[in-house]
């Protein structure tokens, strides 16, 4: 052999083991589910037999199960992992809590996931419950959960899988808000989720990890910020602000958003999707490719029959109670988050419309409800109670009580105070109106509030309806807690709404510029 050719091989022969050194991995992942078991329309709410067979719908774990399948198949070294907010949100989790989506996850064979606040909705004993069901890790980072009988000792902050002969480091992130956003308990202290993540980055770094993945449940601004805050995050699994990134239309940023040396991903909600992102990582942990996309659960993703059966297994104790026929509307009432969080919606203002009209003989003036309570829009045609069980899943019951104009002020300051972030504490009304310039500063933000065709008066004692949740001080409405002649146990809002559209005869939806938008 010649030297020329020597040296070819050697050359050959050296590239090999640098690309024997790159480490590749898929990582497949969803967010947000909120026990959408059953296929979806494009509304995020139900979608019947003949829309299903038609292939007009999209999601449901029969199309997960085999989208999944087949993206293992596409890889020779993936992992799945979840973002959160698997519970919540249609009457599969009413009925079987956590036990569904645990059956779920482990026939899918999730790998990880992270809290949601969601995952509090009923305490620490349904999450500690659905933590003994499933087959994987559940994390969570940025809290002390000591106190907690239920979960100390048993809800880590992050872990370690193998995969590919190569150790991945796991780490769970909930909104630090999750004591206003669901019912954690006294006994669980949320923290700052930067301080979090990089106190668990430097253990694993400790410990030889440098592959290192953040399942955030936190949103797409708090993403971008822990990337920018930590060091040694390869990437970050989004939730909670049910973003979609990618290059479709709608999309809030590119698939992978890159911050610095981070990936951070998220594929929007409702098993709509499922992300698939595929990484490369150099020797020393640094990923030196990153690219991949959510792929959409539409109908040509065909449905997994065992999936699909054991699904309509699940559903049979839930079929008499969601395919009443309560209402009609004359076209879609939209409730998308995109909108009902960020402006007067349709949506928004037939709950609001619902609750004031219910108890506006018991002096009554003004209802307020969070946009975070309504989940999904309703197509046109008949209402049946499932739909609205689906836009009103949390089994809320109307609040009345009495506080002072400047108190109602001071909600719509907090209901608008975090509009940038999407979040779920946006106001809908009725009784009122309001302006909102949302370039100022957050707590001054609100003017030109009337009340009855009257501006506001701060010392007036006004008669307001909400919700338990938000009369309890969630999503930060604490100026509610100490209201006078507060009353919580009114009936459940779904049905107060279902009601309502009953009596409308052809519900024709609408807005009417109770809000206005600088």
């Amino acid at each position: 052999m010649n030297t020329r050719l020597l040296s070819s091989v050697a050359a050959i022969s050296l590239l090999g083991s640098m690309a024997a050194a790159d480490y590749s991995l898929t990582i497949l992942h969803t967010n947000d589910f909120h026990a959408r078991f059953e296929p979806i329309s494009k509304y995020d709410s139900g979608c019947s037999a003949e829309d299903n067979d038609a292939g007009d719908c999209f999601g449901g774990s029969a199309r997960l199960a085999t989208a999944i399948e087949e993206a293992r198949g596409r890889s020779n070294n993936s992992i799945l992992v979840d973002g959160g907010d698997q519970f919540q949100g249609t009457l599969f989790y009413t009925y079987y809590k956590g036990k569904l989506a645990a059956e779920m996850m482990n026939k899918m064979g999730y790998d990880a996931m992270t809290v949601g606040n969601h995952e509090f909705d009923d305490g620490p004993e349904v999450l500690r419950g659905f933590m003994d069901a499933v087959d994987f890790p559940v994390l969570m980072s940025n809290a002390d959960v000591s106190g907690e009988a239920l979960l100390a000792d048993e809800l880590m902050k992050s872990t370690v899988i193998e995969r590919g002969g190569e150790k991945i480091g796991l780490i769970g992130l909930t909104p630090q808000d999750t004591d206003e956003l669901a019912s954690p308990g006294p006994n669980v202290i949320f923290t700052d989720p930067v301080e979090a993540v990089q106190g668990e980055v430097d253990k694993l770094s400790e410990e030889g990890v440098n592959k290192i993945i953040v399942l955030s449940h936190s949103g797409y601004v708090v993403d971008q910020r822990v990337a920018e805050g930590t060091t040694g995050v390869d990437v970050i699994v989004g939730g909670h602000s049910n973003t979609l990134l990618g290059d479709m239309e709608g999309a809030a940023g590119p698939y992978p958003t890159m911050v610095g040396e981070t990936a951070i991903v998220s594929a929007y909600a409702y098993g709509k999707f499922l992300g698939e992102l595929n990484v490369t990582f150099d020797d020393e942990g640094n990923i030196t490719e990153a690219a991949g996309a959510p792929l959409i659960m539409d109908g040509e993703v065909t449905e997994d029959a065992a999936t699909k059966e054991r699904i309509a297994e699940a559903a049979v104790p839930l079929e008499e109670i969601r395919n009443k026929v309560v209402a009609e509307t004359a076209e879609a009432i939209e409730g998308d988050r995109s909108v009902c969080r960020a402006m007067e919606c349709p949506m928004g203002n037939l709950v609001a419309d619902a609750m004031l009209a219910r108890v506006k003989d018991q002096g009554i003036d003004v209802a307020i409800a969070n946009s975070g309570g309504l989940r999904a829009s309703i197509d046109a045609g008949e209402v049946t109670m499932g739909e609205v069980l689906t836009v009103l899943p949390f089994q809320n019951t109307l609040s009345t009580f009495q506080v002072t104009g400047a108190t109602i002020v001071e909600a719509l300051e907090n209901g608008v105070s975090q509009i940038e972030e999407g979040a779920g504490r946006f106001p809908q009304v009725a009784g009122m109106t309001f302006t909102v310039d949302a370039s100022a500063e957050p707590g001054s933000r609100i003017s030109d509030v009337m009340i009855g065709g009257e501006p506001v008066d701060p010392e007036k004692m006004y008669g307001a309806v909400s919700n338990n949740y938000v009369r309890n001080g969630g999503d930060g409405y604490k100026m509610f807690v100490e209201a006078e002649n507060a009353y919580d146990f009114g009936p459940d809002l779904a049905d107060v709404t279902a009601e309502f559209l009953a009596e409308q005869g052809p519900y024709a939806p609408y807005t009417d510029g109770r809000i206005t938008m600088k």
